[in-house]
C-alpha cells in the first residue's frame, strides 16, 4: 500500500489568528512559483499554527520571512505516498503502533481519481519510523 516514503521538513508559522492570513500566506508561496504539496492548522484564542510542505521549503520560508512572517520554524516529518484506498491509513498506523511509535502530528491530502494519498507524518522517532515504512 505503501507507494513511496521519505524524510522531509515542514515549515511551521505561528501566527496571530486572524482572516485572510492562510490566503496571503498562499499567495505569497505562489507568488514566488512554488507549491505547496501539504496543508495544515489550527487556531487556539488569538494564535495561529500553519504547517505547510513545500517543493522549496528554503526559498517558501524566505518569501514568507520577506512578507513580515517572522516566527518560522522547521519540523522534520515523514511524507507518505499510499494507494488511496481503504485500510491503508489504518496499515501505516498500526505499523508504528506495533514498533512502539507515537505519532505526534498527522495530517494529508486525498484525491478520487486514482492517485495517491499523502500523508505526513511526525513521530516519537522519524528515523525508526522511516525504517518501518521501508520493509
Amino acid at each position: 500500500m505503501i507507494k513511496t516514503v521519505k524524510l522531509s521538513k515542514e515549515l511551521v508559522v505561528t501566527v496571530i489568528n486572524k482572516i485572510g492570513i492562510l490566503a496571503d500566506m498562499s499567495k505569497i508561496v505562489s507568488d514566488h512559483g512554488l507549491n505547496i504539496e501539504a496543508v495544515a492548522g489550527y487556531a487556539t484564542n488569538n494564535e495561529a499554527k500553519v504547517m505547510i510542505v513545500t517543493d522549496d521549503n528554503l526559498r517558501a520560508g524566505d518569501a514568507l520571512r520577506k512578507a513580515g512572517y517572522n516566527s518560522i520554524k522547521e519540523n522534520e516529518i515523514i511524507i507518505l505516498e499510499l494507494e488511496n484506498k481503504s485500510g491503508a491509513l489504518r496499515q501505516i498506523t498500526s505499523s508504528l503502533a506495533a514498533s512502539g511509535i507515537d505519532i505526534k502530528q498527522v495530517y494529508g491530502t486525498a484525491c478520487t481519481a486514482g492517485c495517491p494519498a499523502k500523508i505526513v507524518l511526525s513521530t516519537s522517532n522519524n528515523e525508526k519510523a522511516f525504517l518501518v515504512f521501508k520493509k
